[in-house]
């Protein structure tokens, strides 16, 4: 809709208002006399049309020029201030009204976009309280599972059924691997907490991707070569540079490869895969596994919350559900993106990339 600037509008209101009188004028002069020559003399003093006329064309341009004041100013800023009315009253749909003059208009479009990003922020808030009661819901029952088996080895511990060295040794074992669960359960949690107010780019800096790989995988070494699993590296000795939160980045490769540890078969020749490069903008980065891979109905929804497929739903070897929803949040976090799916050979290939800094 074609608008009009506000001074423009004044102006044709001020130039309407002013001779619309005096065509009613020279109108009822012309009736009255034949002529629209004024004349100085020769004229009927006691005639009174043309000032009648006069008026009666003053107050039609006031009441014209009123009524076109009213509906393209008065009525658009009264039904901007209903539509804020009803935004504070916790309405969703709401109507704006039509306007025709080029600065309320501008008002108007922003508050248009305010209600739209107000909406999307009402629906996202309503979409994590959603997820928060489902998380806590599915963590109750996470955490009864493993608190469960803890009391059940306990108690026994205590009332003496255990009563050879091998046993009691085998119940202390078991003691120890449920309360391990239960701290990676509980630090899953904080992680996952937490990020919902984490913005990277205060804290942000130069970091070079490659050397948080390798640190990562260092950090797994250890657990990888208890099962039998090696680390192939490919383009970490290059420098991929990004701007981000080093520690942040390296909790999401820690997750990630401790994913690709934990399915990975032990002691049977197993490799994890970790590349790195560049690629005009961005720096791209994969970990793949030789384990069994997703499932086609799981690359879906593997970054679920608590999501965990078939394969890793053994507590003993499966995860909490937490750690690839982590790591992709905090990947979105440095304007990023994380993908699952399969490798051309089987397992599972976790790739993303992140732009560089």
């Amino acid at each position: 809709m074609k608008t009009l600037r506000i001074r423009k509008f004044l102006l044709l209101c001020l130039f309407f208002f002013l001779l619309l009188p005096w065509i009613f004028y020279l109108g009822a002069y012309y009736l009255e006399y034949g002529t629209i020559r004024i004349a100085t003399g020769g004229v009927d003093k006691t005639s009174v049309l043309p000032v009648h006329a006069l008026i009666a064309g003053l107050l039609l341009a006031l009441f014209v020029v009123a009524m076109r004041m009213r509906r393209y100013l008065l009525k658009p800023l009264e039904g901007l201030g209903a539509a804020a009315r009803q935004v504070a009253a916790g309405e969703r749909e709401i109507t704006l009204p039509a306007v025709r003059l080029t600065e309320i208009a501008e008002v108007r479009d922003a508050f248009d976009v305010m209600l739209k990003a107000l909406n999307q922020s009402r629906l996202k808030q309503k979409e994590l309280e959603e997820e928060r009661r489902f998380v806590i819901a599915a963590l109750a029952h996470d955490l009864r599972t493993p608190l469960f088996a803890l009391r059940g080895y306990l108690e026994g511990l205590e009332q003496g059924i255990a009563r050879s060295p091998e046993k009691m040794a085998r119940y202390l074992s078991v003691c120890k691997e449920k309360s391990a669960q239960l701290d990676r359960l509980v630090e899953e949690l904080f992680d996952f907490a937490k990020l919902d107010y984490v913005e990277p780019e205060p804290n942000a800096s130069s970091v070079d991707l490659a050397a948080v790989l390798r640190r990562s995988m260092d950090s797994l070494k250890p657990q990888a070569e208890q099962r039998g699993i090696l680390f192939a590296a490919e383009g970490l000795e290059s420098h991929c540079f990004i701007s981000g939160e080093d520690h942040l980045l390296e909790r999401t490769f820690v997750n990630l490869l401790e994913n690709a540890v934990r399915h990975t078969p032990e002691r049977g020749g197993g490799v994890i895969t970790v590349q790195c490069y560049r690629d005009g903008g961005l720096v791209h980065f994969a970990i793949g596994d030789t384990g069994p891979g997703f499932a086609p109905e799981e690359v879906q929804r593997v970054f679920e919350p608590l999501y965990r497929g078939e394969a890793s739903r053994n507590r003993s070897t499966g995860g909490t559900g937490l750690g690839l929803t982590i790591s992709r949040r905090i990947i979105r976090k440095h304007g990023g993106e994380l993908e699952a799916g399969n490798g051309p050979d089987g397992g599972a290939l976790i790739s993303g990339w992140l732009p560089m800094g």
